[in-house]
């Protein structure tokens, strides 16, 4: 049997990928509704059509939700 200082730690023992997944998720979910969202609002701003803003806040979060998919949901 190896001693402690030998034995290797495998990524899937240490917890560090729950923690990454755990700050990355609402990441992805803020920065799309912040992306999205700026520019539906700018949008809405420029054309005077109000239901951009709603529009890009959707779209963002329906976009982060399939990367945050892509990513972990596998």
């Amino acid at each position: 049997m190896p001693a402690m200082s030998e034995k290797k730690i495998r990524p899937e023992d240490d917890g560090r990928d729950f923690a990454s997944a755990a700050w990355s998720i609402p990441s992805y979910l803020l920065s799309g509704m912040i992306l999205y969202g700026g520019a539906g609002w700018l949008l809405s701003e420029w054309t005077g059509v109000v239901a951009f803003t709603p529009i890009g806040l959707i779209l963002g979060v329906a976009l982060a939700v399939y990367l945050v998919y892509r990513k972990y949901g596998r």
